[in-house]
């Protein structure tokens, strides 16, 4: 462990030098996640050096469910699962970090789940001297990086004009918001949790973000990527009380709103948390470079307000010839998921009544 803590600073440098990176790629989201959620023995970095300088990292961690499997680091709450490849070098990082790959995988099967499209890894996949594959995964939501009057403008003229309608109750109602400084980091990551409970009071939340060693990677991972502006926490203030709280995290070339909470007192004052979110986070957007302002995971409803273009992740199935039946009976598994899928999803299109 302490291996990885020391390579912070070089995994860093390497981090902006990767332009595929998101922020789920950073050694602070990382070797926080591992420190909630590692099991003793399962580390593995794959590291390229190159005059003592890092120009590749697998962060990988050997599981075993039914089969051996190397898998990377950051888990179901990761939006997104990469390696690092340093762009100006990539032509001989990629390669080394493949034969870096195939050597820890002589008896395990490589399973990179939720890559986005355009991945460093997918630079990995394409030189694989082995048994492959790539399936999908899950849908993503992404927006152009646009101030806010600009992603109106994309939208047809009757739902920006109930956008624009949205946004002035919400200026009506008073609502402030503020950035919050690295010195109250902690405290507002408290308040986000306190609300994200409370606003799902009653019904479904995902049981992962009201357990303590979500909220301990939380706030000691985004405590040091707002210092490195990796990270921005902002509070929504109504008459001075905090009703809101949203975290964005950041990278070169992406934004993307990862959680939040909200009183209900906001709904009950017909404030609508969504536009609101989202203004804030256009806001803080745009800076010249960031390309994507991503809303993440899900193809929840209230995203297509906003026309976003759906980008499918992909699971990449990397195999060494001698693991190759490891490799078939994993894609069987996989194969038959998907067919499940397409016949629940067949069932209900035909009104689930069996005919």
């Amino acid at each position: 462990m302490r291996e990885f803590a020391e390579l912070g600073p070089a995994w860093e440098r390497l981090y902006r030098r990767c332009s595929a990176a998101t922020p789920f790629q950073s050694h602070a989201w990382l070797h926080s996640w591992w420190l909630s959620y590692g099991t003793p023995g399962g580390l593995r970095l794959l590291v390229v050096r190159e005059g003592g300088e890092l120009r590749a990292v697998a962060p990988l961690m050997r599981v075993r469910r039914v089969l051996p499997v190397l898998v990377p680091l950051g888990g179901a709450i990761s939006d997104y699962a990469d390696v690092l490849l340093d762009d100006e070098h990539a032509d001989r990082a990629a390669p080394a970090l493949a034969a870096g790959l195939a050597e820890a995988g002589r008896t395990a099967l490589i399973d990179f789940r939720e890559v986005r499209p355009g991945g460093a890894v997918e630079r990995v996949y394409e030189g694989w001297r082995g048994p492959r594959t790539r399936v999908r995964d899950s849908v993503c939501m992404e927006l152009p990086a646009l101030p806010m009057e600009e992603l109106l403008q994309r939208l047809p003229a009757s739902r920006a004009q109930r956008a624009r309608a949205k946004l002035r109750k919400l200026a009506s109602l008073g609502v402030e918001h503020r950035v919050v400084g690295h010195d109250e980091v902690d405290a507002a990551l408290h308040r986000l949790l306190e609300l994200h409970r409370l606003q799902w009071r009653g019904r479904k939340v995902t049981s992962e973000h009201v357990r303590p060693r979500f909220a301990a990677h939380l706030v000691r991972s985004v405590s040091r990527m707002v210092r490195s502006g990796e990270a921005l926490v902002t509070e929504f203030l109504l008459d001075g009380t905090v009703v809101a709280v949203d975290l964005t995290l950041l990278s070169p070339g992406l934004a993307g709103g990862y959680l939040y909470g909200s009183d209900p007192l906001l709904r009950e004052r017909k404030a609508d948390v969504a536009t609101m979110l989202l203004q804030a986070s256009a806001r803080e957007a745009v800076d010249g470079r960031r390309r994507v302002l991503s809303l993440l995971r899900g193809a929840e409803s209230y995203k297509y307000r906003w026309r976003p273009e759906t980008v499918v992740n992909r699971r990449l199935l990397l195999s060494r010839r001698r693991t190759a039946p490891l490799f078939l009976v994993v894609l069987a598994g996989v194969s038959a998921r998907r067919l499940c899928r397409d016949l629940v999803h067949r069932w209900r299109e035909r009104g689930g009544d069996g005919s």
